[in-house]
């Protein structure tokens, strides 16, 4: 793993989170910019996938739950070469391919078009057990986001994946403690979540979401473990790597104005320098 450059995919993937956003005029920042150094690990370090390839029957797959946080997504699959960056400023533009959403049909590397929130976790679940049935070994990771295990769906998504015994099955739980209309707290407290999943039949990993050799860890734990799903809930940060934007609510769905844009931006690699 060189961290070094997995800090400069990440920063380069939040540059453009801030460029495309401020540019379309709408989109969901704070959850995009919390689970970029999740998606920079699994792209980078982790995944087998091929830029060249993208519907490679053998490739793993990977589900955005959470597919308000398209943004992310993109920053990183175009930093990894799926499509030209260009794009990403065309975000939300009618007739352009990247859509507020990530959308399966058109957007090269989106392997499920997600949006309805609690539905990731079953179409991942699907994708797992058709791995095994036809002996394949690919592994299937999605993220959710941690106000969204507070829809029903999840639950009964995850009895299934303990059921169906999906060891080549990881979920990570962006837990940033926000949600658009609050804190989880606020809203409907899903903590204690490690334990929920442990009920559930789940082995549960705890990490901070921003360090990369815990995430990297977690993932080839996840590798090694026979017989059951693995849940790692990462301790993230909303909004995380812009000061104006972190453990704000207020930016869940808000895009930044040109002059925030810049203010970010150059925040951001000033960071670097340092």
């Amino acid at each position: 793993m060189d961290i070094t450059q997995l800090k400069k995919n990440a920063l380069n993937a939040r540059l453009n989170i801030m460029k495309m956003l401020a540019e379309s005029g709408s989109g969901h920042p704070g959850g995009s910019l919390s689970m970029v150094d999740i998606l920079t690990v699994l792209y980078f370090d982790k995944m087998n996938v091929n830029v060249a390839e993208p519907k490679w029957k053998d490739r793993d797959r990977f589900v955005l739950s959470k597919g308000h946080g398209a943004p992310g997504l993109y920053a990183v699959l175009a930093e990894k070469g799926f499509f030209p960056k260009e794009e990403l400023l065309k975000l939300r533009k009618c007739g352009a391919m990247l859509q507020g959403h990530p959308d399966m049909k058109g957007t090269p590397g989106v392997d499920m078009s997600t949006g309805s929130l609690g539905q990731g976790l079953s179409v991942a679940n699907g994708m797992a057990l058709a791995g095994k049935l036809d002996q394949k070994e690919y592994r299937v990771y999605t993220i959710v986001g941690d106000g969204e295990i507070q829809e029903g769906q999840i639950w009964e998504a995850a009895m299934s994946s303990a059921h169906y015994h999906l060891d080549n099955l990881t979920l990570f739980v962006d837990h940033n403690g926000l949600q658009i209309d609050g804190s989880n707290d606020e809203v409907m407290t899903v903590n204690p979540i490690p334990d929920k999943f442990r009920a559930f039949g789940w082995n549960v990993i705890e990490i901070d979401g921003h360090d990369y050799e815990q995430i990297g860890a977690a993932v080839a734990m996840a590798q090694t473990v026979k017989g059951k799903p693995t849940a790692i809930v990462a301790e993230t940060v909303k909004g995380k790597g812009v000061s104006f934007m972190e453990h704000q609510v207020g930016w869940h769905g808000k895009a930044p104005s040109l002059e925030q844009r810049d203010k970010a931006v150059e925040e951001l690699e000033r960071g670097v320098e340092k």
